[in-house]
């Protein structure tokens, strides 16, 4: 089976899985920022939260203790974490469209040419480029009440109070900078060259066939 993938082209398509992988799977789990309340831990992604306060019995708050995502859209806690939600979740998309594909040019003959690779390349970059915005954009919503609830109350844009980042944030970040920086780059020497004996032959198959089936079709 003849790959349409160049060595470098190979790795690229390596990386850009990892990558993709690495980003989307950080977008989706509730690990990017922890803090505390009630002396349980708490923490957020941008639309899920794990732990959460409820009003029991004698209107006493208690803590929920599991993982899930907010009930609606305008459930999540600020503008901000809303638009980053949708950014970075676009721009996981593309990295993952473009790593699919890379991953069947290494088994798949003809299907990723140079001019291809280096379009692709530049689709990484676009979603690369989403995710960063996405994750400068989820400091804006430090200053909700529900994160300063959980922050000791001190929390602001770009002021963390009392809560940390979560390892989650790093890696979809991570993840989205390799893909800018890296994948990009390996994009540009990814996809083969066609020979021209080669594209000659593919042309000539192409008439060939195109011709059989008009033949076909007009006779009576």
């Amino acid at each position: 089976m003849r790959s349409s993938l160049t060595l470098v082209g190979t790795l690229w398509a390596f990386l850009s899985l990892v990558t993709a992988m690495a980003s989307s799977t950080s977008y989706f789990l509730p690990y990017w920022l922890f803090g505390s309340q009630l002396g349980k831990q708490v923490s957020f992604s941008t639309f899920r939260r794990c732990n959460y306060p409820v009003r029991g019995e004698g209107h006493s708050l208690i803590m929920v203790e599991e993982c899930g995502r907010y009930a609606s859209f305008s459930a999540i806690p600020s503008l901000a974490w809303q638009m980053c939600t949708v950014v970075t979740g676009v721009g996981c998309a593309l990295l993952l469209l473009v790593a699919m594909t890379a991953v069947l040019g290494c088994c798949m003959e003809e299907l990723i040419s140079r001019m291809m690779g280096r379009c692709m390349g530049a689709a990484q970059f676009v979603g690369g480029l989403l995710i960063s915005s996405g994750c400068a954009l989820y400091p804006l919503g430090w200053n909700s009440p529900e994160v300063m609830q959980t922050c000791g109350n001190i929390s602001n844009q770009f002021q963390l109070g009392t809560c940390r980042l979560g390892w989650a944030y790093y890696c979809t970040g991570g993840g989205a900078a390799a893909a800018m920086l890296i994948c990009t780059w390996l994009s540009c020497f990814a996809g083969r060259n066609p020979k021209p004996v080669m594209l000659v032959e593919s042309i000539m198959r192409n008439t060939n066939s195109y011709a059989m089936e008009l033949d076909y079709c007009l006779k009576p």
